[in-house]
């Protein structure tokens, strides 16, 4: 019986030893793999209302985004601009990548094209290349992320028009910072 309790015992401790050097692992594996933090900054305060200009009900275009922080050895980014809040579930207003390390910030009304200098945008949820604003059903207020993701390789390798499951899919194992802001928007 002693033998017995003293097995149990044992192996309560070598199981709580092993459990706490996974967490220590992961977390470990986390910080030396994870992605660096970075600031994502658009015309309206995190977590405030986005400016109707910007959505379907003004002039629907692109706001002017801009980001830092982002690690040295960044070679590119992508932004992804979505809504959780979308009946249908996740919505994608806004895909670009390929977007060249030196450059930190993309204009207000981001031309609609597939290809820009390079830089290259993809189908959106609405069906079609480049940005579309804000548009949730009347009495709802959505949240809007704009999300920007370091990469550490220089081209995603896909042609422009891409879907966010092809440029989230080519991603992967290459993210290296990332940051986000979020705006909210309702109609009436």
């Amino acid at each position: 019986m002693i033998g017995l309790w003293y097995i149990i015992n044992l192996g309560g401790w070598v199981l709580k030893k092993a459990l706490l050097a996974i967490i220590f692992a992961l977390l470990f594996i986390n910080y030396s793999l994870g992605s660096e933090a970075m600031k994502v900054e658009a015309p309206f305060k995190e977590g405030q209302d986005i400016p109707r200009k910007y959505t379907c009900d003004g002039e629907d275009v692109s706001p002017q985004v801009k980001w830092s922080g982002q690690p040295s050895n960044t070679k590119s980014f992508v932004l992804i601009m979505d809504d959780p809040d979308a009946p249908v579930g996740t919505f994608t207003h806004w895909i670009v990548y390929d977007i060249p390390a030196s450059q930190t910030s993309l204009q207000e009304n981001f031309p609609k094209r597939s290809e820009v200098r390079s830089i290259k945008q993809g189908i959106n949820d609405f069906g079609r290349v480049g940005y579309g604003g804000p548009c949730p059903p009347r009495g709802h207020t959505h949240k809007y992320y704009i999300k920007v993701y370091a990469l550490d390789v220089e081209s995603l390798g896909l042609r422009p028009g891409a879907t966010r499951r092809e440029v989230e899919s080519k991603m992967q194992g290459h993210i290296i910072g990332q940051g986000q802001t979020m705006g909210r928007y309702g109609r009436r």
